[in-house]
């Protein structure tokens, strides 16, 4: 760990949970922010906006800046500007961050005829009927990005689905394979790291996702670290595939002992 120069956090579920700060999780934020290792929040969240989760996170009061977040949906827009400039996209996703797909030209409603269709994060929004709409574009030939793969999330009122577990029976009735740009994926990882300026063997990824923080981060070169918070089971200890996490500890407050920071 004493090589270390760059940290990677998710949020949800390792800084918070339903947006409340966990025990301890300001101050560890702050002993690494005062180590002088730079930072950078890696979310899959799709429910907010960067500007309105940095401001969330200020008033709960962790040291952060919006230039220190990196969501999914952010990494989807610049896919959609590089690969597919000016493609029709139909967006599915429950919360509203029209303001991180900067560039992306968004369709719905009757007679939309998408080129792509993004799959964001689950909630009521995906029901039968939208649904069944997606899988109609498919067939027509539409492309599926997804802005992540995760099968569920824990919030106050326990673990929820997610829209991972839909992307599975999309992908199998329409025959493709979603391209998905949010973590696991090396693009991402890849941004981040560009971000703080650090390769990826001296970086540090923490997360509660043992499959999309921990897992994908390590078959990227980052060092992982599996937090016992969040969505964490205690099967994911002993990981997938025979890949394990490098670091498992009880919480993001165990982190600056970790790192050596005291």
């Amino acid at each position: 760990m004493d090589t270390v120069r760059g940290v990677l956090i998710d949020i949800d579920g390792v800084l918070t949970v339903s947006w409340e700060p966990l025990d301890g999780a300001v101050d560890a934020l702050r002993a690494i922010r005062d180590a002088g290792l730079p930072v950078a929040l890696v979310t899959n969240t799709t429910s907010r906006t960067r500007r309105r989760i940095a401001a969330t996170l200020v008033d709960a009061g962790f040291p952060v800046a919006q230039q220190d977040v990196l969501t999914a949906p952010a990494a989807t827009a610049a896919y959609l500007r590089e690969h597919r400039p000016g493609a029709a996209c139909l967006l599915l996703n429950s919360g509203d961050v029209e303001e991180d797909l900067d560039g992306v030209r968004l369709v719905s409603g009757p007679g939309a005829e998408p080129d792509v269709v993004v799959l964001g994060g689950a909630g009521p929004e995906f029901g039968y009927e939208a649904l069944n709409e997606v899988f109609g574009h498919l067939q027509r030939g539409a492309e599926l990005l997804a802005i992540h793969r995760n099968l569920f999330w824990r919030t106050d009122a326990g673990m929820q689905l997610d829209s991972g577990a839909f992307l599975l029976g999309l992908e199998r009735a329409a025959g493709t394979e979603a391209v998905v740009l949010g973590k696991p994926a090396e693009a991402f990882f890849a941004a981040a790291l560009r971000s703080l300026g650090v390769g990826a063997g001296e970086a540090v990824m923490i997360g509660d996702d043992v499959e999309s923080d921990v897992l994908g981060a390590q078959a990227n070169g980052l060092t992982g670290v599996l937090v016992r918070t969040g969505k964490f089971r205690p099967d994911a200890e002993e990981g997938i595939d025979g890949h394990r996490p490098q670091h498992v500890v009880d919480s993001i407050a165990d982190v600056p002992a970790l790192l050596g920071l005291g």
